[in-house]
């Protein structure tokens, strides 16, 4: 019962004003004798907006920092995030520059999706023969090489299976890497 009357009687203690930001949050803050702990908050000036709330007061209401932010660090600190945008926007554009004056023809896109990378200098690596004219003559022909050589003819009296899209097969009559996806 004394923990809640201490509480109570805490709210009609004084408090202490501590700062003001730019928005025109106030903050306080009151010794509570019970916790024997700093008490910190904010008044909002209009409605309560915790993203209105700098970086530094934040810090400062969690008991991150022992003294609360001063007018001057404050305004020290928002002339260096002007200038970090300023140096920004300006790499951006020196950027921008650089890629006209090269000449690529990609356009740097800021919002939407992405550019996919360019495959045909990955391609170019390959011989003319892998690209695909003529794979599936050439990987039929090596399949049945590599049958002849090491694999004994299996002869049944079955019919063959039906290709199907599904991948299927175990044992014997299976080969690896004939599977394809339906397209």
């Amino acid at each position: 019962m004394s923990r809640l009357w201490a509480r109570v009687a805490g709210l009609f203690r004084s408090k202490s004003f501590i700062g003001a930001d730019k928005t025109g949050n106030k903050y306080f803050s009151r010794m509570e004798e019970i916790d024997v702990k700093e008490k910190r908050w904010v008044v909002f000036r209009r409605e309560e907006d915790p993203t209105s709330v700098p970086v530094e007061w934040i810090c400062w209401l969690n008991g991150q920092r022992k003294r609360a932010p001063t007018p001057e660090e404050m305004a020290e600190l928002e002339a260096r995030r002007e200038r970090v945008k300023l140096n920004v926007a300006r790499l951006k554009k020196e950027e921008e520059e650089r890629k006209a004056r090269e000449g690529t023809g990609r356009k740097i896109t800021t919002i939407g999706k992405v550019e996919g990378p360019d495959l045909t200098s990955f391609v170019r690596h390959f011989p003319p023969d892998s690209k695909g004219d003529k794979r599936e003559d050439a990987s039929e022909e090596a399949d049945q090489s590599r049958v002849k050589e090491h694999e004994p003819q299996i002869v049944t009296a079955e019919p063959p299976e039906p290709k199907t899209t599904e991948p299927s097969g175990s044992g014997s009559s299976f080969r690896p890497g004939t599977w394809q996806p339906p397209s």
